[in-house]
């Protein structure tokens, strides 16, 4: 199915400049198993995630917070990013996007997985940002993304003793060469997973196993589904949906200029 973009309206034959005014054209929700993925790249944007007049108080302030200025911009950037896809979806001009917090299934308390407020609840959606990407996952059904870089030899270590004993196992038994990758793919499948629970990293990243998914081996553990996602090199990507992923796996969308725009 073909979308329009988000701002795009049908061209008219001798239309003027005030009646061919883009205005907000609502996309339809992605069908099951086949979630939509959109990818940002900040070297990309020409100011560079600086704009933050779409955002609301609670993002701004927390944006502030930041003491690099490159965690700044991305910041900035990653939720202008997530307003406009989202707008792209229901209609509405990005700032108008109001969030609200699901209840976290750890503790009760309201900080767990994020939600549109005033809209309808069948909309889904999770970012991520790392380094120069940021990746955002929209569905039916509740998910999770997650974009890292990949650790060099050191770092894959430490990062490794933090996931699941069968886990560490299965990243031992790769050659060396190969595993600060294979720990990367594992990281962020456990990221997108506890994203996607509601739960983030105040759930125990050693409790539940994922795995690698390769053929031969364990299936995950849980009750959900993985699947890698193709990004640029050096960085790694997944994505966890609670219902099963049907479609082939493809690159993401591209989030280009001021809109989202599809392949």
């Amino acid at each position: 199915m073909t979308r329009m973009n988000a701002y795009d309206t049908p061209s008219t034959a001798g239309s003027s400049p005030v009646e061919s005014t883009p205005q907000p054209v609502r996309h339809s929700l992605p069908p099951p198993g086949s979630p939509d993925l959109w990818l940002l790249r900040l070297s990309d944007t020409t100011d560079a995630g600086s704009d933050a007049a779409t955002l609301d108080a609670s993002e701004r302030e927390r944006a502030a917070s930041f003491a690099r200025p490159a965690d700044r911009v991305r910041f900035t950037a990653a939720h202008r990013a997530l307003r406009a896809v989202l707008g792209s979806y229901l209609g509405v001009p990005p700032a108008e996007i109001r969030y609200a917090r699901e209840t976290c299934p750890c503790c009760g308390g309201p900080h767990g997985r994020p939600a549109l407020l005033g809209f309808p609840g069948d909309l889904h959606f999770s970012l991520s940002h790392r380094g120069d990407l940021v990746l955002i996952g929209v569905a039916g059904e509740p998910i999770g993304v997650d974009v890292e870089l990949v650790p060099d030899i050191a770092g894959s270590g430490e990062l490794a003793l933090m996931l699941h004993p069968d886990e560490q196992r299965e990243a031992r038994a790769l050659d060396p060469v190969r595993r600060p990758g294979a720990v990367a793919r594992l990281w962020t499948r456990k990221e997108a997973y506890l994203k996607g629970l509601g739960t983030g990293l105040g759930r125990d990243p050693a409790l539940d196993y994922i795995g690698l998914g390769a053929p031969a081996g364990p299936r995950p553990r849980v009750d959900w589904h993985f699947r890698d996602v193709p990004v640029d090199r050096g960085y790694v990507a997944s994505v966890a949906t609670r219902g099963p992923l049907t479609a082939p796996a493809a690159r993401p969308n591209r989030v280009t200029g001021r809109f989202p725009r599809q392949r």
